[in-house]
């Protein structure tokens, strides 16, 4: 589900008639002493409330009173600088303060058992609405009609209204349906809904979480990610949903945790996961053994080995990694040295030096295992793979000995290397599904046999130089079988083939460097 911040969830309300408070979000100090100049001017106070995705914000000093612009712009400025978990604070709400006579919960859900709307009242609401469930109603709706009218009647009769208190509430729940439904909201929460000592009702606070499926239809809500996260989107979970978006061969989910090692703990490590259940269990194993966990990926559904390789450099964009744990479901349906060949390129472009550990259970675990253990020959930092057989708490295990013997070692971000043979003006080159393959032919006739081999045929020997055997459009959409013929060209010790696969976005967040030259070997591919 995708979640609204409370000033964007009050003015869907207000367009569907709800009073809400005067006021607006503000992201520096110094505006939010404009709001508040504006808001102060009949005297009373204003509310500046942090704009993040939980409940509970006062108790950790995210909501404050002031009487002048000052005081506005000095709890602004302190709560901009505060951090919910591990991630800032982006924006405040400047608003008027409201006189409060009664307080109500309102909120409508899903009810996934009934397979209908319904909502929920209860007189009284505030914090720690929760505790007090017994005194709450659920008043049933139709998709179409809305709430049940006399279930609204009996659920506000008992709350010791006037008879233009109680119209004024049972239109509100009417109400919040209405704007439920115009966002296509899974949920939508206004607590408290305030009767105001002037006798107005109007919506204090709002929570509303959007389905994933109805973001594209409401573009104007600017939900930048179709997922639900406790946190606006980094920069770098906004490039891995757009390569998600590039590419839906199998499934890549990523969600960073944390940007600092938890105190006392063995370090942040990046998380690479595959298929939910075996992921959960994964992550258990290596929070258990001591570890911080960087971010949640997944990438399963038989992902093409391109996915999971702009998955494993995403995760290799975060610094001060102490290592690189992955270790998910043994996936039946997926053939896992896909994904070896997805991670043993990513691993040698950007020259690992930290230790990673990576559980491939499944379908060809046994190629998968040794693709890494090949590949791990050529690198810094040992990369060690393993089996289904093997359980998530023995590799959490053996991750932390391997870190241990690391000696404190932590990954810095840095650019991927690149052969120089790209820089030729004689390398044959095609294009592929963003991105392109190059050949050397100077070495042609030494990766000739790997290349047709790995390749399946794509490319093939034309007059003693590389061709492609399909149309150039069938040809771009083979990047799978070319990663391959990468990294087994590059085991072997020729580098002579490369396949270059753009991350738009990336490079504008890993730090700029300059491409460092492949080693050169005399080798010829296996």
């Amino acid at each position: 589900m995708a979640r609204l911040h409370e000033h964007q969830g009050k003015a869907i309300l207000a367009t569907n008639g709800f009073s809400i408070p005067r006021g607006r979000a503000v992201t520096t100090s110094e505006q939010a002493a404009v709001a508040a100049n504006e808001l102060l001017t009949d005297g009373g106070e204003v509310v500046i409330k942090i704009q993040a995705w939980m409940t509970g914000r006062a108790a950790i000093g995210g909501v404050a009173f002031a009487r002048t612009p000052d005081q506005a712009s000095s709890h602004a400025a302190r709560m901009l600088a505060m951090k919910v978990g591990q991630f800032p604070v982006e924006a405040v709400l400047v608003e008027e303060k409201i006189s409060i006579a009664r307080e109500f919960f309102l909120s409508f859900a899903i009810d996934d058992a009934a397979r209908a709307p319904v909502i929920i009242f209860a007189d009284g609401g505030g914090s720690g609405i929760e505790e007090r469930a017994t005194s709450t109603r659920r008043i049933p709706c139709e998709v179409t009609k809305g709430p049940d009218d006399s279930a609204v009647r009996s659920a506000v009769a008992s709350c010791g209204l006037s008879t233009a208190q109680i119209q004024g509430l049972c239109e509100s729940i009417h109400k919040l349906f209405a704007a439920a439904r115009s966002v296509e909201a899974r949920s939508l929460e206004i607590n408290p809904l305030v009767l105001t000592t002037d006798g107005k009702f109007v919506a204090a606070d709002c929570r509303i979480t959007i389905d994933d499926y109805a973001v594209v239809r409401h573009p104007d809500l600017g939900i930048e990610i179709a997922r639900e996260f406790d946190h606006p989107p980094t920069e770098l979970e906004r490039v891995a949903y757009a390569a998600e978006q590039s590419d839906h061969r199998g499934t890549f989910y990523f969600a960073q945790l944390a940007t600092a090692a938890s105190k006392d703990t063995r370090g942040l490590v990046g998380f690479h996961g595959a298929g939910g259940g075996g992921s959960m269990m994964s992550m258990d194993a290596i929070v258990n053994a001591g570890f911080t966990i960087a971010n949640f990926t997944d990438t399963s559904g038989n992902p093409s080995a391109s996915k999971v390789y702009r998955a494993s450099r995403i995760i290799l964009a975060q610094p001060d990694l102490v290592g690189y744990f992955g270790s998910g479901s043994g996936v039946a349906s997926q053939e896992q040295y896909w994904s070896a060949y997805g991670l043993a390129k990513a691993f040698w472009e950007l020259d690992l030096d930290i230790p990673a550990v990576i559980r491939l259970g499944g379908n060809t675990e046994d190629r998968a295992v040794d693709i890494l253990r090949r590949m791990s020959e050529l690198l810094k930092a040992p990369v060690e793979g393993y089996r289904k057989t093997d359980s998530p708490a023995m590799i959490a295990s053996r991750f932390a000995e391997l870190v241990n013997s690391a000696g404190g070692k932590k990954w810095m971000p840095r650019a991927p290397r690149l052969p120089a043979f790209v820089k030729d003006p004689s390398a044959t080159s095609f294009p592929v599904k963003s991105g392109r393959v190059w050949i050397d032919s100077a070495k042609w006739s030494q990766i000739r046999r790997a290349i047709e081999t790995h390749s399946s045929g794509l490319v093939i020997d034309r007059g003693g130089a590389p061709a492609i055997s399909l149309s150039a459009e069938d040809f771009a959409s083979k990047d799978s079988e070319l990663l391959a013929c990468d990294v087994e060209c590059r085991i072997a010790g020729v580098e002579g083939f490369y396949l270059e696969l753009d991350i738009p976005g990336l490079a504008g967040i890993v730090p700029s460097a300059k491409h460092a030259t492949a080693p050169a070997t005399s080798q010829g591919a296996r």
